[in-house]
């Protein structure tokens, strides 16, 4: 059996997804899932280490070490639900925890200690998979439409790809390889996330419920609309270092206060508005077949929001072909790991601006 793990923990810090899978070829079947919520006070270092401050290195290099463990926990936790052993796993893939992502200055950091993990876990892992793709010149993401090609193209047929993390992206398939597309559209997750957080304690807003009880501010609307990252051609990517709750609240500030449910619903909205504004130039006007997946998904008002704003279009979950819409990016990392493996390309430059396709990550071997 070619075992592979794929580890991914997202700009929404809300947890680690670890999933077993077995390819045939790059058909990948869902053999085992594991879902860890991190620890409150290691989220609040993250958040912390994600906001440039004081003692950056020291807090970098210690919350490294400590991310690859919590990984390791999350590998033992998810073979444990099985009848597998690590000797059976060929290696882990693993995206890491994203501190930045700055492409225009040449960097992504992804952290989560590869050889650490590695020894902690007794399987080979291969990790840093953005990195060669910026050093050719590249946004180092989104890596996904690759994978999303692999697994859900369809010869002849206009599907898209939507996948709402922190931050939203699209792949754009139109049967070909060598015509795909995918770009972020700006915010999807993050936003709402540290809004609820700051004003319910909680990490996000259950199905969108308190975002349901609020109005558009078109005036905050506006303003968020204007932010220049929308503006831009693709290939482009963002993280949660563009769209920051300090960014948001100078914008609150110049206006009479608003009501909070208010904003969490204006913010709501903005998500839609630029996933449907990415979606329509690719369209070319015409309805089409989208298929969500990402936490996003459970946001109930935000699904909502986007069937009204894209009549006649066919939207569903990716579990309508073949995989469950929670697991998608993790998987997605296993198959990276397997390319990897099998010396094959992983990045496609007309998607990430990179100078040419190649092999991504960096393998830290057990021994």
């Amino acid at each position: 059996m070619d075992l592979y793990i794929g580890l991914m923990s997202g700009t929404s810090m809300d947890g680690i997804d670890a999933a077993l899978v077995q390819f045939d070829g790059d058909t990948p079947t869902l053999l085992a899932t594991h879902g860890q919520r991190w620890p409150v006070p290691v989220v609040n270092r993250l958040h912390e280490l994600c906001t440039p401050g004081a003692n950056e290195i020291d807090r970098l290099g210690r919350m490294d070490q400590l991310v690859a463990i919590h990984f390791a926990q999350a590998v033992k936790a998810l073979l444990a639900k099985g009848p597998y052993r690590p000797e059976q796993v060929r290696a882990i893939g693993s995206h890491g925890q994203t501190i930045r992502h700055r492409p225009e200055q040449g960097f992504t950091l992804q952290i989560g200690h590869g050889a650490r993990l590695a020894v902690e876990t007794g399987i080979d892992v291969i990790c840093d998979f953005r990195m060669k793709d910026v050093a050719l010149g590249g946004q180092g993401a989104p890596l996904v439409p690759a994978f999303h090609q692999a697994v859900f193209g369809a010869p002849g047929k206009l599907r898209f790809i939507l996948n709402i993390g922190g931050i939203a992206n699209i792949s754009v398939l139109p049967g070909r390889d060598d015509q795909v597309l995918g770009f972020d559209t700006g915010p999807g997750n993050t936003l709402m996330d540290l809004w609820y957080r700051k004003h319910k304690g909680g990490s996000y807003d259950p199905q969108g419920g308190w975002a349901a009880s609020g109005f558009v501010s078109e005036d905050l609307l506006g303003r968020l609309m204007k932010h220049p990252f929308l503006a831009q051609s693709a290939p482009k990517s963002t993280g949660r270092e563009t769209f920051t709750l300090a960014w948001l609240e100078l914008f609150l500030a110049e206006r009479p206060p608003l009501r909070p449910e208010d904003v969490q619903r204006t913010l709501l909205e903005f998500t839609a508005r630029t996933i449907v504004d990415a979606l329509l130039p690719q369209a070319e006007g015409q309805a089409a077949e989208l298929f969500i997946c990402g936490g996003g998904i459970h946001n109930r008002a935000l699904m909502l929001r986007l069937y009204e704003m894209l009549p006649g279009w066919q939207l569903d979950s990716t579990e309508a072909l073949g995989l469950h819409p929670d697991w998608v990016e993790a998987i997605a990392f296993a198959w990276l790991a397997k390319c990897f493996i099998n010396r094959q390309t992983g990045n496609l430059p007309a998607v990430t601006g990179a100078k040419r396709p190649a092999i991504l990550g960096c393998l830290y071997p057990v021994d």
